[in-house]
């Protein structure tokens, strides 16, 4: 990766060079005053040690951390990360002393200004409580918990009006203070999360920039999903957050293309809501997001899910209900049968949509 901080001024002489935080371009750069005293030159993990451990302890143990990335506003990255903890939530893990046993879930919202996972869940009235582990998530049910700014707001319509050093600190205190996991009392590794799913506001700022070099440092990322709606107004952005992913090297699990139909309730016709004129997120699996395209810890951009808009869907966030739990009920279900993986075999579009999508992303992890 390069020396040269994202957000310094051009042309930067880089972190490593004898004139960083002296040269003339250094001028009013917010990393200028790190640089000056040589501390920029030091790894992250020798800069804040006390930190890196800290996240170690507190998600180390976590089998896989993913993030969710999305270069635009308004495509659907809240709603991937609710389906995403929700549908996972649901599905068999593993079968302990007879009883087979669902993913354990969480998930944290790193959008400060826009917190909607709470209302997505329909829990806007909890608040995170102290413990003598740390901060607390909410539970919403025994294997899902979350973590959002909107639980620490006054209320709901409270504006979050704050510069980027306020939110590096708060990402900070998410990453070390949350207690995930159960490690630290005397119950057994069996309590710890499967996956720990990072919600983001769109584009690449301090945000992300944060909380990437932070779960880097502490070996604490597995990658990134990043979702898309198939017009080019989307793709634009997204190709610029795939060229983020390439140069802090993160692995890309895959591309999810969100809205991609609508299906009439009525007469099943299917309408696609933005026709891909320059081919929609299929023209993505062509680029590169690794320089080097013979690393295999980063291989190919991949499609992992379509999505279709649904009413349902859009209902059940509204009211923070389970979408697939609303699904099932009013889709033409086979009740006597089930996938290998104890998921319902249906004919529902939102239900096999999101199963595949599933089914991908496992996939992928295990690579």
């Amino acid at each position: 990766m390069s020396d040269v901080p994202l957000d310094a001024p051009s042309p930067c002489p880089g972190t490593q060079s004898d004139l960083a935080g002296k040269a003339s371009a250094c001028e009013g750069c917010p990393n200028q005053s790190l640089c000056s005293s040589g501390q920029a030159r030091l790894p992250l993990s020798q800069r804040e040690p006390d930190t890196i451990l800290s996240i170690k302890r507190r998600l180390g143990s976590i089998r896989h951390r993913i993030i969710i990335l999305s270069g635009k506003g308004g495509v659907g990255k809240s709603s991937l990360s609710v389906c995403l903890a929700r549908g996972l939530s649901r599905r068999e893990r593993s079968q302990v002393n007879g009883s087979n046993e669902t993913y354990r879930i969480g998930l944290l919202d790193l959008d400060f200004c826009g917190p909607s996972i709470p209302c997505m869940f329909g829990c806007m009235d909890e608040k995170v409580h102290q413990s003598q582990s740390g901060w607390s998530p909410v539970f919403v049910t025994e294997n899902l918990c979350l973590m959002s700014m909107g639980f620490l707001l006054p209320s709901p319509d409270h504006p979050v009006i704050w510069r980027g050093p306020r939110k590096n600190t708060l990402i900070r205190q998410f990453l070390t203070d949350v207690a995930w996991t159960e490690e630290e009392s005397n119950l057994d590794q069996g309590t710890n999360l499967d996956f720990l799913i990072i919600d983001t506001p769109p584009g690449t700022s301090d945000e992300h920039l944060s909380v990437v070099q932070y779960l880097q440092a502490a070996e604490c990322l597995d990658g990134a999903i990043i979702i898309t709606t198939p017009q080019e107004v989307s793709l634009c952005d997204v190709r610029k957050e795939i060229d983020f992913c390439r140069k802090l090297s993160i692995p890309v699990l895959g591309v999810v293309e969100n809205m991609v139909e609508f299906v009439c309730p009525t007469c099943k016709h299917i309408c696609p809501l933005f026709p891909s004129f320059t081919g929609g997120a299929r023209s993505l699996s062509t680029m590169k997001h690794n320089e080097n395209a013979d690393d295999p810890s980063f291989p190919d951009l991949e499609i992992i899910g379509r999505l279709p808009l649904d009413p349902r869907l859009t209902r059940a966030l509204d009211e923070g209900l389970c979408p697939f739990e609303l699904a099932e009920s009013n889709s033409f279900i086979s009740q006597h049968s089930k996938n290998p993986d104890g998921g319902l075999q249906s004919s529902d579009t939102v239900i096999v949509s999101f199963q595949e999508l599933f089914n991908n992303l496992l996939e992928r992890l295990r690579k």
